[in-house]
C-alpha cells in the first residue's frame, strides 16, 4: 500500500469521527495559540519599552543611588554645579524622584504618578506641554507648589474644563496647575499620560522624603557618553566610597538589559505554553488508543488480506500527524485572531506577529502528533491476524 493510500485512509476514518478528532486537536489549537499570543505579548511589551527609551535619545544617562554613605548623600546641588564644572561633557541635570499619590479636585479624585523634578527634565526626556507652561528655575529657587497634568489626569479630573489655573490637592497639598503635558498614549490611564510634574524643591510633603534617589544626566553629544558615564561615577564614587551605592547606565545598557528580561520572559511564558501541547500530546495518545481498540477487527482484517505490519503503523502515525498539523493551522488562525482582536484591539501592547514563533509552534505541534502517536501505532501494527479477527 502506497502513502497516498494510507493518507486516503487516515483522512477517511478522521471524517468518520469529526467530533471526536476536534476534541483531540483541542489541545493542540490551545496549546499553538498559547505560545503565539504569550510571544506576541511579551515582544509587543518589549516594543513599548524600546520605542520610549529610543525616543528620548542616545545620549541620555541614568544615575540610580542604590545605597547611603555616612556622612551625606548627593543633593540635586551637588549634580548640578559637578554639570556646570563638566559642561564639555554634560549638557543637562534633572533630578526624578517619582510616587503615587492620590489627587482631588473638588469632589473628584484619583491615584496617579507624581514626578518631582526641574526645568531641565523637559528637553533631557523630550517632555512638553500643549498649555500653559512647563517649570521655571522660579519655582525651583522659591518652592513653587505648581504642577504639569497629564491628559489622562485632565480627563479623570476635569472633564471638559480647562484645568489652567485651576487648584488641586496631591496627598492633601494644594497644588496650582500651570500646564497641560503632551499626549503621549492617547490619554490612557497607566500609561505616561497618567502623571503629574512639581517642581523638586516643593515635593517632601508629596514624597514623604527630602533625598532624591535618581537622576537624569543629558551628555553634550552621543559620542560623549563614555566620558560623561567616567567623570560621574568619579564624582559618585568621591562621595559614596562604594562604587555599589549607585548606578550610572546608559540607553545601550538599558535595551540590553531589556533585551535579557524580555528572553527571559518569552522562554517561560513559551515554556508554560508548551505544557499544554504535551497535554494535548497525550489526548491524541488516548484518543488513538481507544481508536485501536474500536477499529481492532478491521485492523485484522486488512492484515489477513495481505497487509503489512509498517502500512498499519504508517496509517495510524499519518491520522496522528493530520490531527496535530490540522490542530495547529487553526490554532496560529486562533493565535493570530486573539493578537488582533484582544492584544491589539484592547491596545494592551503594540500587537507583533512573530512568523517564526507561530512555525516553531506548529512544528512542535507536528512533532507531538508523531511523538504520542507512535505507541497506539504500535500496538495496531503489533496485533496479530487471528486475534483481531475473534476481537468483538
Amino acid at each position: 500500500m502506497s502513502f497516498f493510500q494510507a493518507y486516503k485512509m487516515a483522512i477517511k476514518s478522521i471524517k468518520a469521527n469529526k467530533g471526536r478528532s476536534f476534541l483531540t486537536m483541542l489541545g493542540v489549537i490551545i496549546g499553538v495559540a498559547s505560545v503565539i499570543s504569550a510571544v506576541a505579548f511579551a515582544q509587543g511589551s518589549t516594543k513599548s519599552i524600546t520605542d520610549s527609551i529610543q525616543k528620548l535619545g542616545t545620549n541620555l544617562i541614568q544615575i540610580t543611588i542604590t545605597g547611603r554613605n555616612s556622612n551625606r548623600d548627593m543633593s540635586y546641588d551637588d549634580l548640578k554645579k559637578f554639570a556646570e564644572e563638566n559642561s564639555d561633557v554634560i549638557a543637562a541635570t534633572a533630578p526624578q524622584s517619582s510616587t503615587s499619590a492620590k489627587v482631588k479636585y473638588g469632589s473628584t479624585n484619583m491615584d496617579t504618578t507624581i514626578i518631582a523634578t526641574s526645568p531641565e527634565y523637559e528637553n533631557i526626556k523630550n517632555v512638553h506641554v500643549t498649555q500653559g507652561r512647563f517649570l521655571l528655575d522660579f519655582d525651583l529657587e522659591y518652592r513653587q507648589n505648581v504642577a504639569l497634568v497629564g491628559t489622562a489626569v485632565v480627563n479623570e479630573l476635569f472633564e471638559n474644563r480647562n484645568p489652567i489655573g485651576e487648584k488641586i490637592k496631591i496627598n492633601g497639598q494644594i497644588f496650582k496647575v500651570v500646564g497641560i503635558l503632551e499626549e503621549r498614549a492617547d490619554g490612557a490611564t497607566r500609561s505616561d499620560d497618567d502623571q503629574i510634574i512639581i517642581p523638586v524643591t516643593s515635593s517632601r510633603m508629596v514624597m514623604k522624603t527630602s533625598s532624591i534617589r535618581n537622576f537624569a544626566v543629558e551628555a553634550t553629544s552621543a559620542d560623549k557618553v563614555d566620558a560623561a558615564m567616567e567623570s560621574l561615577k568619579a564624582f559618585l564614587l568621591d562621595i559614596y566610597k562604594n562604587e555599589n551605592a549607585f548606578r550610572v547606565f546608559d540607553q545601550s545598557q538599558m535595551l540590553e538589559t531589556l533585551n535579557d528580561v524580555t528572553s527571559s520572559m518569552m522562554i517561560v511564558l513559551g515554556g508554560i505554553a508548551a505544557i499544554s501541547l504535551i497535554v494535548g500530546g497525550i489526548g491524541i495518545m488516548n484518543i488513538m488508543l481507544v481508536s485501536v481498540t474500536e477499529r481492532t477487527k478491521e485492523i485484522g482484517i486488512r492484515k489477513a488480506i495481505g497487509a503489512k505490519r509498517k502500512n498499519i503503523l504508517t496509517q495510524f502515525i499519518i491520522e496522528a500527524t493530520v490531527v496535530t498539523g490540522m490542530g495547529g493551522i487553526i490554532g496560529i488562525l486562533l493565535g493570530f485572531s486573539i493578537i488582533k482582536f484582544v492584544i491589539g484591539g484592547l491596545d494592551l501592547v503594540p500587537p507583533v506577529y512573530s512568523i517564526p514563533w507561530a512555525l516553531i509552534a506548529f512544528g512542535i505541534s507536528l512533532l507531538v502528533g508523531i511523538i504520542f502517536g507512535l505507541f497506539p501505532a504500535y500496538k495496531a501494527a503489533s496485533l496479530k491476524p487471528i486475534e483481531a479477527l475473534r476481537t468483538e
